[in-house]
């Protein structure tokens, strides 16, 4: 069975092997949906519902980044992936600090 194109391209840009690159894509889901399930109890503790605006939107994403990140990084070091995701972050920080 021949495999999508588009995880021969994730492969090569993450110089990893097929195993590699499925794991690290089931990472990023977890960590997503890490994140969704505990965006509202977090929100409640901080705010009700109908109090919220968009500042305090704006507020909670800007919080929520490190936070992903640092669930991100759990997840790839109980995944076994923890040095592809520790260098993903550091060259993800440096592009958004980058001068």
């Amino acid at each position: 069975m021949k495999k999508p194109g588009w995880l021969d391209k994730l492969e090569k840009r993450w110089k990893v092997t097929t195993v590699q690159a499925i794991v690290i894509l089931i990472v990023f889901a977890c960590t997503g949906f890490t994140v969704l399930f505990l965006k509202e109890p977090i929100l409640s503790l901080i705010a009700d519902e109908e109090d919220r605006n968009w500042v305090f939107t704006v507020c909670y994403y800007l919080l929520i980044l490190p936070v992903y990140n640092i669930i991100l990084l759990i997840y790839g070091f109980l995944f076994g992936q923890f040095n592809f995701f520790w260098e993903f972050e550091k060259r993800m920080f440096q592009r958004i600090f980058r001068r």
